[in-house]
């Protein structure tokens, strides 16, 4: 019965490539040329990542509130805290920047200074009238004084808003339109219009502006991404090719490694384009992963063709050798890595799942690239020279393989010694790692932008939008006392909570009412009493005909109102407390029977979905742990060796946990990734040993010790280069500016590091230690699939 990848299907792999190398090259050529022309069709993303899928509660109810009032991140404001801005050329100037804004097609309304009104009692027509603080601008150093004290001291309504009045700290507030707002548009009014226009400002006043809110930094973030993306190919492909030289001493040998990564990397833009995707903060990262998983391939391959040259001279002899005998095993380990990152396609998170499609098609093509091109080109040039060679007797390497062969023979008690400290240690300190649901933590902390972000922070609480939507299951039923006196209670409960910015809504417009109603009195900014609510209501709305007071705090029934306030950038473990406080105002203070009342808003979706997504990437990886579980028991046949083959790349993802607890880093969407990435990277490692092994034990009939050496020997080189390799490849994230990605990449680089040595230190011990009960000949004499065939005497000529 014909067996999967045995060694007669690699011989007609390689007659077909080494026979048809010219269609072949065409073929490649006319498939990138196709992936080429489906770069039109990538998109950048102009929205943050949303972890949760579509139908969970937390989407839904989100999605109902943007129905009832709309886009709630449209908000871009700007600040400054400097007593020089209150002189007449300055606050003109400063108001003058607010109304050239007014005249773009991309802003809905801007609020500034200037913009800001009193709300007047007019008695003649029985309503209430806006008159502006500034008429037309301000012409002396008196009448800033007196708009200074109205807005300080007299109008609380506007404090927190536009203004602190305790450190003077004034704001304009841009509102784009929503339609355009997770659009390109978004992003060409804050790069092509926005940013000049504030660099003008500061150039010309020497003031300076601080500028945030949602539609900016996503604007701004999205365009690190893209910056990145560039820096991330040019740093990985001069790492991992220095490297490569530095090994191999062949610029020959480099060229077609960078050749090979290069078309890999085409092909991935390509899927890319192909299936639509966006590109967010993680398929950025799949390029350079794809060059950083693609030169150990090229490392295998010319390795094993440089072997084989040196060994017997024949070139298509050792072409052939390398398909047939690297083939199955370069394959499987591909397999294996493409297996880790595809468990991302089985959570509900949309951004993941594009992460896992895109990543495991590329790391299967640059597997197909690999396996076509090398062969092929080599066929075409001439033998390797003598020094391209001397690499095979490198001394340092040799030194390095026998120094663990020492370790394996003679410290066997002190490497499980050191195995289970480190067991323990990690134990201690993954107790100690903490889930992080901050929206903005990954965000560059050297940029102007994420600067920013702290000030408005500090002067105003936070800019994370925090929404919560009032139901009264009633038309009209938000401007009933009794609702606004509910709603009053819980607004306490936010200005008593110091992460959250003072609340605006209609209960805040209502007070501002009673206030003009008695001339602007600010002792009477409260709630109206029962005896005055009626006729304080009837002049608001006396109003609507010029004033529409409430229409963005209550939504045109009159059955839903808003609570808008801000909040900073804290962790998951804050933020749920504060959720649970609000929830249980909320269920005191409001009667299920009348009102259903939900909070939503931007922050806490995002940190809803970074639980959502721990729990399921914690699924993946154990999905992942499973799939190539069962690869190894399909390879080997037995369950010893699939636990055997556990240990060594298990241990490395605990030390790493441990880490990351001990150094203060917290699970989140980027870190979490780590797991599965590694795991279905070190795993490889262990298919090329365990599958030398196994070719030795039957080569040297069943000598266990003699094995272990011998595949040890054959393959520590390579696993060492490989892995040297995948460490700096990776290493190259932590050059991001973004938290997340110098996380991922540094805990990688750990990660894999740590499973080098486990592979080649830890799981030779094993194999030694456990002996007769893991050699059986009926396990390991005939695998499902031969990894690596059996040396033959001859091999055809092509």
């Amino acid at each position: 019965m014909f067996k999967l990848f045995t060694k007669d299907f690699w011989d007609i792999i390689a007659r077909l490539i080494l026979r048809n190398k010219i269609g072949i090259l065409i073929a490649i050529v006319i498939a990138t040329i196709f992936f080429s022309f489906q770069w039109k069709n990538m998109r950048f993303t102009y929205t943050e990542a949303n972890l949760l899928p579509d139908d969970h509660e937390v989407n839904i109810t989100y999605n109902n509130f943007l129905k009832r009032f709309g886009e709630e991140g449209n908000l871009i404001v700007l600040g400054i805290k400097d007593s020089t801005l209150f002189t007449v050329e300055k606050l003109n100037a400063w108001n003058k920047l607010a109304d050239d804004f007014k005249h773009y097609k991309e802003v809905e309304t801007v609020l500034s200074v200037k913009d800001l009104q009193k709300l007047v009692k007019d008695t003649v027509h029985q309503r209430f009238v806006l008159e502006p603080f500034i008429k037309d601008s301000v012409s002396s150093l008196k009448e800033i004084d007196t708009l200074q004290y109205e807005l300080f001291h007299k109008y609380p309504f506007y404090d927190n808003f536009l203004f602190n009045k305790n450190t003077k700290t004034i704001r304009t507030a841009i509102y784009l339109k929503k339609d355009i707002v997770n659009t390109a548009a978004r992003k060409d009014f804050v790069l092509d219009v926005l940013q000049p226009k504030i660099e003008a400002f500061e150039k010309a006043t020497n003031l300076d502006v601080r500028v945030s809110g949602m539609p900016y930094i996503r604007t701004l973030n999205s365009q690190n991404i893209v910056d990145e993306i560039g820096l991330f190919i040019g740093a990985a492909l001069l790492v991992t090719s220095l490297i490569f030289f530095f090994f191999f001493r062949s610029i020959r040998a480099t060229l077609i490694s960078l050749i090979v990564v290069c078309t890999g990397v085409m092909w991935t833009f390509g899927i890319l384009g192909l299936l639509n995707y966006e590109i967010t903060v993680l398929t950025a990262l799949i390029p350079p992963l794809i060059i950083v998983i693609g030169i150990p391939n090229c490392i295998f391959l010319i390795n094993k063709y440089q072997h084989e040259v040196k060994l017997h001279g024949n070139k298509v002899k050792s072409l052939q050798r390398v398909i047939t005998k690297i083939g199955n095993a370069t394959l499987m380990t591909n397999v294996t890595t493409a297996s880790g990152f595809a468990t991302f396609i089985l959570t509900e998170s949309k951004l993941l799942k594009e992460f896992g499609i895109v990543a495991s098609l590329s790391i299967l093509a640059i597997f197909i690239l690999c396996i076509l091109i090398i062969p092929i080109l080599y066929s075409f040039l001439p033998y390797p020279k003598e020094r391209h060679l001397e690499h095979l007797n490198r001394r340092w390497v040799t030194y390095f393989v026998s120094w663990i062969e020492r370790m394996v023979r003679q410290k066997r008690i002190t490497i499980y010694a050191t195995a289970v400290g480190l067991l323990i240690l990690s134990f201690i300190g993954i107790y100690q790692i903490k889930i992080s649901g901050s929206l903005i933590e990954d965000m560059p902390k050297n940029a102007q932008f994420f600067k920013d972000i702290r000030f408005f922070e500090k002067e105003f609480n936070g800019i994370m939008p925090l929404e919560i939507m009032v139901d009264t299951k009633r038309k009209k039923g938000v401007m009933k006392l009794s609702t606004l006196k509910r709603m009053d209670e819980l607004e306490k409960l936010i200005v008593e909570t110091p992460e959250l910015s003072r609340p605006i809504s209609v209960v805040s417009l209502v007070k501002y009412s009673k206030q003009a109603y008695y001339n602007g009195n600010p002792k009477h900014y409260q709630l109206p009493t029962s005896q005055e609510n009626s006729f304080i209501l009837s002049y608001a709305k006396n109003s609507t005909s010029n004033v529409d007071l409430f229409k963005n705090f209550v939504d045109s029934t009159g059955q839903y109102a808003r609570i808008t306030t801000f909040m900073k950038d804290i962790g998951t473990d804050k933020m749920e407390h504060i959720e649970d406080n609000l929830k249980n105002k909320i269920k005191n203070v409001f009667p299920k029977n009348q009102y259903n009342v939900t909070i939503t808003g931007k922050a806490l979706v995002f940190q809803k979905g970074t639980n959502y997504l721990v729990k399921n990437l914690a699924i993946s990886l154990t999905l992942a742990i499973l799939l190539i579980s069962l690869f190894m028991a399909y390879m080997f046949r037995s369950f010893k060796m699939i636990v055997v083959s556990l240990i060594p790349n298990l241990l490395p993802l605990l030390i790493t946990a441990g880490i990351m607890g001990y150094f203060g880093v917290p699970i989140k969407p980027s870190t979490i990734l780590v797991f599965s990435i590694a795991f279905g990277i070190s795993v490889d490692d262990t298919i090329h040993f365990l599958a030398k092994y196994r070719q030795e034990l039957q080569a040297n009939h069943w000598k266990i010790k003699k094995s272990v050496y011998a595949a040890l020997q054959e393959t520590g080189v390579s696993m060492f280069y490989t892995s040297i390799v995948l460490f700096f490849g990776f290493s190259v994230f932590t050059i991001s500016s973004f938290g997340g990605t110098v996380a991922l990449g540094a805990l990688v680089s750990i990660t894999l590091l740590f499973a080098m040595l486990s592979n080649l230190i830890l799981l030779p011990s094993l194999l030694l230690s456990l002996e007769r009960s893991i050699a059986n000949k009926n396990v390991l004499r005939e695998p499902a699939i031969n990894i690596i065939p059996e040396e033959d005497a001859e091999d055809e000529d092509f």
